[in-house]
């Protein structure tokens, strides 16, 4: 079973339609117990952080999420609240990766956000097996991670190399939206779906 995490912030119908796409069902969920019995989790995320993370708490969700041993996906802002603390109103996020989400320069001459078709490049991991070099991928944001040691792709914008993804033990992360990302985003998501359990 693949769950979709249910949290008021996902982009949850087109996550869903890019999996029926592959021949997959999913369930939208944010009930505790299907989560944990679900074979593969997705996180995606549309929104703001604190707002996000809020909702994951009142409804006791983060240590469930933290905890999990089968492979996690969190797209966009999914992939944010792993990390530690978000620049977006200051928010403290669930910590599964210890490296903080910053703003865009403001100043860089660049439209901020980051919006539409941008290069992912340095691929590593099962996540982007016959995924090539330089693809292209569809991102929407204004925070971004940092390249740090959970770093499996990179993407430029703004004058600054970022996280186009990441990865630690079971979760992995996309700061781009494969479910928009066309056949390039469908060979990310059927790669995740074949990963085995950590």
């Amino acid at each position: 079973m693949i769950a979709i995490v249910k949290y008021n912030a996902g982009n949850i119908q087109s996550v869903m339609c890019a999996l029926n796409r592959l021949g997959y069902d999913a369930v939208v969920t944010d009930d505790v117990e299907m989560i944990k019995k679900a074979d593969k989790v997705i996180f995606p995320g549309v929104g703001e952080a604190s707002t996000a993370m809020a909702y994951l708490e009142s409804i006791n969700l983060i240590d469930t999420l933290k905890d999990l041993k089968k492979p996690f996906l969190g797209i966009c802002l999914g992939m944010q609240l792993l990390c530690e603390r978000s620049d977006e109103n200051d928010c403290r996020c669930m910590g599964m990766f210890d490296v903080p989400v910053v703003e865009f320069d403001k100043t860089s001459g660049f439209k901020i956000p980051h919006v539409g078709w941008n290069t992912i490049y340095d691929l590593k991991s099962d996540l982007y097996k016959d995924v090539k070099e330089n693809s292209y991928c569809y991102f929407v944001h204004t925070y971004y991670v940092p390249v740090c040691d959970y770093t499996i792709a990179k993407c430029e914008y703004a004058g600054v190399s970022f996280s186009a993804s990441i990865k630690r033990d079971n979760f992995y992360a996309t700061q781009f939206h494969p479910e928009k990302s066309g056949s390039i985003g469908e060979t990310i998501l059927n790669n995740f779906l074949k990963l085995e359990d950590k």
